[in-house]
């Protein structure tokens, strides 16, 4: 930048700071030259200013709060600036200025992209505005997912951080035209694990800017914060969270509900329920295992039949003696993410108080090696009697769930949805595009598409093979082993396949998590760190299943 130009822009930049407002509210005032070698680096002196300091009379302290609002993208480059509602009234309040400063303030702005203003009103020390994309976009075939919700969701989020940044403790957000996937990108955008850390980001609260689509709002930060339930157990230290401490948060976040019943099951009941296979992975360390059960009782009458969620929840898995390497083992911390789901999704259920009965059953327990691990080749016997060859210790999810899914029998269940991050080779496939789901059920596959559609945290179906079948039941000791014959081969599909020969209901499906577990970038509203996925798609799977009034036909 030349003399002149970075001589200006200290000057400028100064004089925003006395006058607490945008580098462009300035520049009628500016000599002609001056103001037009100005405007042409006016997006620049616009970014600098929002990650400059805050407005005179501003602090952390302060009584102000920040506001995001809505803007779509023009259907020509040059379009008129197309507010929503929210930034509409908010335009007037303040005389045009917020459309004059955008139409002075670089390119049109595009979907996830913001502009920051400060000094436009008193009650709003800083305002950021977002693109939101097209107007009215629906459904989105080839992406499958509602395009105009997750354009929502990542525009309110990253409106949302750059408030947090400013450390302003109240955000208000505009609805966008659909209240619940704001409320659900402002506080999943927000989410962040730092309860260990001496040094935490300013907490922020969001808030619905207007009070049109309260009901909305307030059903989203339900479905974002169970999400982000899942976030927190699943990104918790394991010496944080084991097996007990699991069961006796999410029996403390169910106590306010007078329908819901949590039994914490010891080691001694597992044994009893003969569940050989799950205690035959718990038994290689020195923290007991729990079997947690969770019934809902929110249906018209408390004997309808239930839909029953089964998650696998191994709070740390090393592997066994067919031990993991070292690298990346930290993340096993998060094995239990099935568990984690469906018990945040049933919390959020009873939230919402949707009428339908739910059960939960989360096998609780760590995988680690020691003289009293399994060791490969052994042969331990499951619930329904059926004999399992361990090969590889290190698949001991399906052993887990293979005891729960035959428990999950005796409830007479409308559905069986079982949960879990059990295959490497799910991440492989699918990456974190999608859960995999396998199901024998078009009818749950339908609930299950449909309702991803509408949260973006989207299923892709698998197939379920007979295929796949032989390759598990083709044993040499027992009926059954715990890894498909020909090793790493769609090993996804045989793992799935070794499920379903615990599964006699005509209504299940089996949701491969692994590749969803965590989130580096991919999905704009979530930070890094674990993802909780598919928390808000269980939820509304649980939302749509309570309306269908035609069962399972």
């Amino acid at each position: 930048m030349r003399r002149w130009a970075r001589q200006a822009l200290a000057g400028v930049m100064a004089a925003c700071t006395m006058a607490a407002c945008t580098p462009a509210v300035l520049l009628p005032w500016l000599p002609r030259v001056a103001a037009r070698r100005l405007s042409r680096r006016l997006p620049l002196l616009c970014s600098c200013w929002a990650r400059g300091p805050s407005p005179r009379g501003y602090s952390s302290g302060a009584g102000g709060k920040g506001l995001v609002l809505g803007i779509y993208s023009s259907e020509k480059d040059k379009g008129a600036t197309q507010f929503t509602s929210a930034g509409e009234a908010f335009d007037r309040l303040v005389s045009g200025k917020l459309r004059e400063l955008l139409s002075v303030c670089g390119p049109p702005l595009k979907k996830g992209k913001t502009r920051m203003f400060h000094g436009l009103h008193q009650d709003f020390p800083s305002v950021v505005v977002v693109g939101l994309g097209k107007k009215n976009a629906g459904v989105n075939d080839q992406e499958n997912w509602h395009e105009g919700k997750e354009n929502i969701r990542a525009a309110v989020a990253v409106g949302c951080r750059q408030i947090q940044d400013l450390e302003i403790p109240c955000v208000e957000v505009d609805p966008c035209g659909d209240a619940q996937a704001a409320a659900e990108g402002a506080v999943l955008g927000l989410h962040e694990y730092n309860e260990l850390k001496q040094k935490k980001k300013p907490v922020v609260t969001a808030q619905l800017h207007g009070s049109a689509e309260s009901e909305a709002w307030h059903k989203g930060v339900l479905y974002a914060e169970g999400q982000n339930l899942a976030r927190y157990l699943m990104e918790a230290p394991a010496n944080y969270i084991t097996p007990i401490k699991f069961a006796e948060h999410i029996e403390q976040k169910l106590r306010s509900f007078s329908n819901v019943k949590v039994h914490v099951r010891p080691e001694s009941w597992i044994a009893t329920q003969q569940m050989g296979a799950f205690l035959s992975v718990a038994k290689g360390s020195a923290e007991l295992p729990i079997f947690l059960e969770i019934h809902y009782s929110g249906g018209a009458n408390t004997s309808d039949s239930p839909l029953v969620l089964v998650g696998k929840g191994v709070t740390f898995d090393s592997g066994g003696i067919s031990l993991k390497p070292s690298s990346g083992m930290d993340a096993m911390r998060a094995d239990m993410g099935g568990a984690a789901t469906i018990c945040s999704a049933i919390v959020t259920a009873a939230a919402l108080n949707l009428p339908l009965n739910i059960i939960g059953l989360a096998p609780l327990c760590e995988n680690m090696p020691s003289g009293k691990a399994s060791k490969p080749g052994d042969v331990v016997r499951a619930k329904n009697g059926k004999t399992i060859q361990v090969d590889n210790t290190d698949a001991e999810g399906r052993l887990l769930l293979a005891d729960a899914l035959c428990y999950a029998h005796s409830f007479n269940a409308r559905a069986i949805v079982n949960v879990a991050t059990l295959t490497g080779a799910m991440d492989v496939a699918l990456g974190s595009a999608a859960t995999g789901v396998f199901t024998n059920s078009s009818w749950l596959w339908s609930h299950l598409y449909e309702s991803s559609i509408l949260t973006g945290d989207r299923v892709w179906r698998m197939p379920l093979f007979e295929h796949y079948t032989k390759q598990v039941t083709d044993c040499p000791l027992a009926d059954l082993s715990n890894i498909g014959k020909y090793s790493r081969a769609g090993g996804a599909c045989t793992a799935a396949a070794f499920l379903k020969e615990f599964v006699t209901a005509s209504h299940w499906a089996h949701l491969d998590t692994a590749g969803v577990m965590s989130n580096k970038d991919e999905v704009p509203y979530l930070r890094k760190g674990m993802a909780g996925r598919p928390t808000r798609t269980l939820v509304e799977f649980a939302a749509r299943l309570s309306q269908d009034s035609h069962g399972t036909k």
